[in-house]
């Protein structure tokens, strides 16, 4: 039979962890009881738990400590805390909210408001996890895509590295460096409705053919867009074809209509594949590639100011590429 939820009680006195427990079990709950800082952070850890009940004062490490712990690490950011304390004062609730608390109940504390914040936390923590199981789903679905694409390599994994490293030099936010991470799996999903006649042709695409292998990306909308965390992402997988003299697709879309995040990856996209080794040719070294972008955009293909940030970038790094150095910056989340 499925439990109500797993719920992490974390308090130093073991009568207080005892009575959470005997409270919230036979309503169908598995609780864990940890009595300090460190225990608390391997078992979050260990068994990610659906709400995590802490107590703020404890000796060592208090909750305060915990909490931003628990927030900072990528595997347990998204687990709703509450802080079970007996300090009521203005301060301390502002310092709960500022390390990252979901909410905040004052001992002694009624148990039925207890159950139904506990419920309510868990029913967050199974939505969020779907959510994420998604997500995870869209992104094994684009490693398929590049596996089958013959040629492409790591590409995906170098993409999201170079496109986070460009938005980084040209000072993009967090929100930004994101979408360029995100994008670096899944800007070429839609070719997994492409027949391997087409995506494998090893001669040029007739008309028929262009037509079809385009609508890759007009697909790869269709599959991202129901995700609404996925929704900063489109526009790079929509308008990564564009050109800004208006010769790509699928919108012809020129100059600034373009989407400044699609400009930003085309940039590193194409640098990518111009480096990389295909079926058909050998890579390109890295100052003959980025000969090969600025001769593209003198013809109007990229953005001036993106390129110029990005060939100064690596001109200065003696054309060291970037690849690998962001380590778990460039990894999807």
């Amino acid at each position: 039979m499925p439990t109500s939820g797993r719920v992490l009680v974390v308090d130093d006195q073991p009568w207080n962890t005892e009575a959470l427990a005997q409270a919230l079990g036979p309503l169908g709950y598995d609780v864990w009881q940890a009595l300090d800082g460190p225990t608390a952070l391997l078992l979050a850890k260990e068994r990610l738990p659906d709400v995590v009940l802490l107590d703020i004062s404890m000796p060592g490490m208090d909750g305060f400590e915990v909490c931003r712990q628990l927030k900072a690490d990528p595997d347990t950011r998204l687990l709703p805390v509450v802080f079970l304390t007996g300090l009521d004062s203005r301060d301390t609730r502002l310092a709960a909210l500022e390390v990252g608390a979901t909410d905040f109940l004052t001992k002694p504390f009624d148990l039925v408001e207890l159950e139904v914040r506990v419920r309510n936390l868990v029913n967050y923590r199974r939505l969020i996890q779907d959510l994420d199981d998604a997500e995870r789903m869209l992104f094994a679905v684009a490693r398929a895509v590049e596996a089958r694409d013959e040629g492409t390599g790591e590409h995906c994994d170098r993409l999201s590295h170079l496109a986070v490293w460009l938005g980084k030099q040209l000072g993009l936010d967090e929100d930004a460096l994101k979408a360029l991470r995100r994008a670096g799996y899944l800007h070429d999903i839609g070719k997994i409705a492409i027949p391997d006649r087409i995506l494998h042709k090893p001669g040029p695409l007739d008309p028929e053919e262009w037509v079809i292998m385009r609508s890759h990306v007009e697909i790869g909308v269709e599959i991202c867009s129901p995700l609404r965390t996925l929704q900063p992402v489109i526009p790079i997988i929509r308008h990564h074809h564009e050109r800004r003299n208006g010769t790509g697709y699928p919108d012809g879309l020129k100059g600034e209509q373009i989407p400044y995040l699609a400009r930003v990856f085309q940039v590193a996209d194409v640098f990518d594949a111009l480096t990389s080794r295909r079926p058909y040719r050998s890579p390109l070294p890295p100052q003959e590639a980025v000969r090969v972008l600025r001769e593209e955009t003198a013809q109007g293909l990229w953005d001036p100011e993106v390129v110029e940030v990005f060939a100064g970038a690596l001109e200065q790094r003696h054309y060291q590429l970037p690849y690998g150095e962001l380590g778990s910056e460039a990894k999807v989340e």
